[in-house]
């Protein structure tokens, strides 16, 4: 028979696991700043050459989403990549609006030269929500173009532009060649925006292919990283989900990804579609198929701290193995 554990043994195995035990107990993630907030996000077709008659669009789809869909009124409402002007490097110059704005400062509206940002910021204002309004090409004062996402508070004030880091060059045999560096240049700077429900991360498409920006976002306390985004029909079967859902459970936060739906016909880009919210778990939790929609997510800033709680990877880092890309 197996010997039988007295007392003094069973006092000598929690006096020697008990330590380890209260050391696992202690290393806790921090809880992240945040409340619960309702997004839309607009899955925009139709774009034309005319971009008056896009930014109407956009504009009536931001009031069609403000009203919430049978539900409550969203917090947050969401553009697709470039959804002014034809996704087409030849296009980007052409339909590129001169924003200058400048981080740290109140951004002048009356004197703006961008038609775009004027009416993304009367349709915010009117609605009285956040806007991020997906992208539009941007000329900026050394008249280089940008691929830049405008974000709006529900008052209208521009409060932060994030210019796309990392510019979409591939070519795949086969499948599709695109090279934005032909017109675009790459910013130089990683947007956290700070609202009532939280700290959000901005970046744009091409940047979820880059975990170093999610990771830097996490780390600076953000509860989701937002991407107005354009992937493509060879592209988004492959790497859409797969790279949403890696960003989501690396940093155990939200991803939220808004496309453009998809064009039936021409021959210019075809957009993915399939906007959609991926919870801090890496689950899909709400997403529209290729069509033109609107899809409304309630968000529970909870969820990260359960997450982190249960898998805590946050405090459990060895960056004296290697470094931490948020120092």
């Amino acid at each position: 028979m197996p010997p039988r554990l007295t007392s003094s043994i069973l006092n000598s195995l929690r006096t020697s696991f008990s330590p380890r035990l209260q050391h696992r107990t202690l290393k806790m993630a921090p809880p992240v700043v945040g409340a619960p907030f309702r997004v839309a996000l607009v899955q925009l077709g139709g774009t034309t050459d005319v971009k008056a008659d896009n930014l109407s669009r956009a504009r009536t789809a931001i009031e069609t989403a403000a009203l919430g869909g049978g539900g409550a009124k969203p917090d947050l409402i969401v553009l697709p990549e470039v959804f002014n002007s034809p996704y087409a490097t030849a296009s980007f110059p052409k339909y590129a609006e001169k924003i200058a704005f400048e981080k740290g400062t109140t951004y002048d509206l009356a004197r703006s030269e961008s038609e775009s940002v004027k009416v993304l910021s009367e349709a915010a204002k009117a609605a009285g929500v956040w806007l991020i309004g997906g992208s539009i090409p941007e000329r900026g004062a050394d008249d280089k173009i940008y691929n830049s996402s405008p974000t709006f508070s529900p008052d209208g004030a521009l409060v932060a532009l994030h210019r796309k880091v990392h510019l979409f060059d591939i070519d795949i045999p086969g499948g599709i060649t695109f090279k934005e560096s032909e017109t675009l240049t790459g910013g130089n700077d990683l947007t956290i925006v700070e609202t009532p429900f939280g700290k959000i991360g901005i970046a744009i498409c091409y940047d979820l292919r880059f975990p170093e920006m999610a990771m830097d976002a996490a780390r600076k306390g953000c509860i989701a990283m937002i991407y107005p985004a354009a992937f493509n029909t060879t592209t988004g079967p492959l790497h859409w989900d797969l790279l949403q859902r890696a960003r989501a459970v690396d940093n155990q936060f939200f991803v939220i990804m808004c496309s453009p739906a998809r064009a039936t016909s021409g021959d210019g880009y075809k957009a993915y579609g399939y906007s959609g919210v991926t919870n801090p778990m890496g689950k899909i939790v709400a997403q529209l198929e290729e069509k033109e929609g609107i899809l409304f997510v309630d968000i529970d800033v909870d969820e990260v701290n359960k997450a982190r709680a249960g898998i805590p990877v946050t405090v459990q880092r060895r960056f004296d193995v290697y470094p931490d890309v948020s120092a």
